[in-house]
Parts: structure tokens; sequence; C-alpha cells
């Protein structure tokens, strides 16, 4: 009998032990979801690409497919090496309005995790948006706030960037912005002076926290629409802030978040100050099975998106997750 009690009590500890490591390590997700758009026309923006009367037919049931598509690549985000548990915090981008998120959060798949979401509100043309979820298990916010995108010459209103902060379960105070730069559109040349505007702006808000607390932890994710050695992160980088997912790789054949005519390549950037880089445990792109569909052009795999050009494929998004684990 004394056995048993010392083997009941081993095993106890043991899972006591599996459930505070699981819980010590806080898992980031960074996600563009290919217009997540609702239904309903908003007159101050340019969003009649997704309505029901418009060429791509967004009705409401491909809208709460969409909705529900997004909530399960969230969960699956979870899975870790046969373990599960729900993202501390996803950064998402191409987000319309707060409809959008509470429908999300309230209504869908996710309806039973009790996120709690940011989003901002941005004055760009289409509408789009960058949004925050998180635990308030293991975030506990302290403070948040949109900082303002101005445009220069010829650069067309843009996505706000998101500033949040707050303590994770270890104690800490942890800064999040979340990013979703101007496109490509017109040619990387001619576009770059727009995402260097973000990215100095970016650096100034970071440079802000520093002065406040030199060694804060900060991180910095979104869909910046450069690459690793392009100009707009490396002026990133050289504020000590370290590209973490600059060679993240899937496990089932995705070589970057997004692939553009048979070339794999990340768009989505998640970035550590050196004091959080140090407690980085791993960062990958979640190239869930689910999530992938055969390149019948270029060969081998490609996100499985919603929509190409007008044609509707039911998908997820043409983006891949960014996973980031760090443990305090």
């Amino acid at each position: 009998m004394k056995k048993q009690t010392n083997d009941q009590s081993n095993y106890d500890n043991s899972i006591m032990k599996i459930f505070y490591l699981l819980l010590s390590i806080f898992t980031f997700v960074e996600l563009n979801c290919e217009n997540l758009f609702d239904t309903q026309h908003d007159s101050l923006k340019n969003d009649t690409e997704f309505l029901p009367d418009s060429y791509h037919y967004w009705n409401n049931g491909r809208y709460w497919k969409k909705i529900n598509h997004i909530g399960q690549e969230i969960i699956a985000c979870g899975e870790d090496s046969g373990r599960w548990m729900l993202p501390d915090m996803v950064a998402l981008c191409e987000i319309e309005n707060d409809s959008v998120m509470r429908d999300l959060t309230k209504r869908s798949l996710l309806r039973q995790a009790r996120y709690e979401y940011l989003v901002t509100n941005s004055p760009d043309e289409r509408g789009i948006d960058v949004a925050l979820l998180y635990s308030p298990f293991s975030f506990q916010l302290i403070d948040w706030h949109p900082i303002r995108v101005t445009p220069i010459k010829n650069m067309r209103p843009t996505r706000d960037i998101l500033y949040a902060s707050g303590r994770i379960i270890s104690g800490d105070t942890i800064h999040v912005f979340v990013v979703h730069a101007p496109s490509r559109a017109g040619g990387e040349l001619a576009s770059r002076p727009n995402r260097m505007v973000v990215a100095k702006i970016l650096t100034s808000a970071i440079d802000s926290v520093r002065s406040i607390s030199p060694s804060a932890l900060i991180l910095v994710a979104g869909d910046f629409n450069d690459y690793t050695n392009d100009k707009s992160l490396q002026y990133i980088s050289n504020f000590e802030m370290t590209d973490v997912s600059a060679k993240a790789h899937g496990s089932n054949g995705a070589k970057g978040t997004y692939k553009f005519k048979g070339e794999w390549g990340s768009l989505d950037h998640v970035f550590c100050s050196n004091s959080l880089r140090s407690m980085v445990i791993s960062c990958c792109i979640a190239d869930k099975k689910f999530l992938l569909v055969d390149d019948d052009t270029y060969g081998g795999v490609q996100p499985f998106r919603n929509f190409r050009g007008a044609k509707y494929l039911n998908g997820y998004s043409d983006h891949l997750p960014l996973i980031m684990k760090f443990k305090p």
C-alpha cells in the first residue's frame, strides 16, 4: 500500500512538472490571414472586392468558413510533439475591423479559448488592419495604442503599427509591436521608401521603450513585405533587433511563409531584442499538411490560399504562420 502511495505521488509530481514546464513556455504566432473581411460595406473604405455582390461573391457562407479556417489554423499552432496548448499570443495581419475580431474570438472554433484582442483602426484605403490576440491567462495587458504611419510623397495611407505591453507569467514585462508594411505594388525599388518609413517609425518607438527600460524585452512581428536581406529589415536589425525567423522552415516542404512563381520566401518576420533573444527556444514555419496543396505549375507544395484571383479555393491563407517559442 505504501509503495502504491509513493508511486502515485511520484506520478503526480511528474505531471505537475510537465504542467509547469508547459506554462513557462510562451508560444507566439504571426499570421497574415489573406483578406479577412466581413460582408458589410464600409462607406469610408474601398472594401467592395469583398461583398456579396462583388466578383469574389463574398457572402456569409464563405465568410464563416474563412473565420473557422483561421481559428483552426491558430489552434493547430499549439501542437508540439504530441502535446497541445493554445498559443499565448497571435499577431494577425489583413484583418478588416473589430467586427471580424469579435466573430473570430467569440463565434468561431476559438470561442472556448477566451482570447482577448486588440485591433487598430488605420487609414488604409482598403480598410486592412492589424490585430493582436492574447490569452489573459498568460499575458496581463498593461498598455496599448496604435502608432500612425504618416505617408511620404506619393505614398498611400497604410496600416498603423500596433503596440502593446503586458506582464507574462514569469512576472516580466514584454513589449510587442505588430507591423504590416506597405506592399511592393509598383515594384520593389519604387515602393522601398514606403517600407523604410515604417521601419524608421518602428525603430523610433523601440528607442522610446528603451529610453525608459534599456534592457526591455521587445518583440516585433508581422508582414514586412520584404525579405531578410532587404534594406528595411537590415535597418531594423541595426537597432539591436534579431530576426529569429530568418532561417525558419517547415517540416512538410515549406522553405518560407510565402511562395511566388515557384520560389519560397518569407515576407513575414519575428524580431526579438537581444534581451529576449537569449530566451528563444525555437522559431519555425507551421506548414501543417492541411495548410498546403500541391503546386501543379512549379512542383512541390504551396500554401492553401482562399482565392487565386477571382477563383474561390475555400482555403486558409496565401501565407503560412510563424511559431516562436521562448522561455523566460
